[in-house]
């Protein structure tokens, strides 16, 4: 219906963490660092950003745990089941949140739009896709 807010639900495997989001950016990427990577368990991360006032924990909250890296971004994870949830570094603009797109259970509207730290990839990981690519970050 026209005028009405589409809310995107997403949640931890174990569903013990839930979450809502009422509007995602349209600057979505496939992060391909070695961090990112072994996070996430796979070739890449993708994540997605929001406002912090459209970005809310419904339920589970409590049980996110924080890995700090030696750089000094800050990994949040469920404490039950392990999926990897935020993402956040000191660089960012407050007031954003990046998360982990594969822990959506709802559709979305746009597509991650780059490959990031591609510069870093991992050597059997071929990109096929025409996204552009960034050595490093976007900037």
């Amino acid at each position: 219906m026209e005028g009405e807010i589409k809310v995107y639900k997403g949640q931890c495997l174990c569903g013990a963490i839930k979450y809502e989001v009422d509007e995602i950016k349209p600057q979505m990427g496939h992060c391909h660092c070695s961090m990112c990577r072994k996070f996430h368990g796979a070739a890449f991360s993708t994540l997605g950003e929001a406002d912090v006032k459209d970005f809310r924990w419904v339920e589970g909250e409590e049980l996110l745990k924080d890995y700090v890296a030696g750089n000094g971004s800050v990994r949040q994870f469920c404490q039950n089941c392990g999926s990897s949830m935020t993402f956040s570094v000191s660089e960012k603009p407050n007031g954003l949140i990046e998360f982990s797109l594969g822990t959506l259970d709802s559709d979305l509207d746009v597509l991650p739009d780059a490959h990031v730290y591609t510069g870093s990839k991992a050597n059997w990981m071929e990109v096929c896709d025409d996204l552009p690519q960034h050595k490093k970050d976007r900037i």
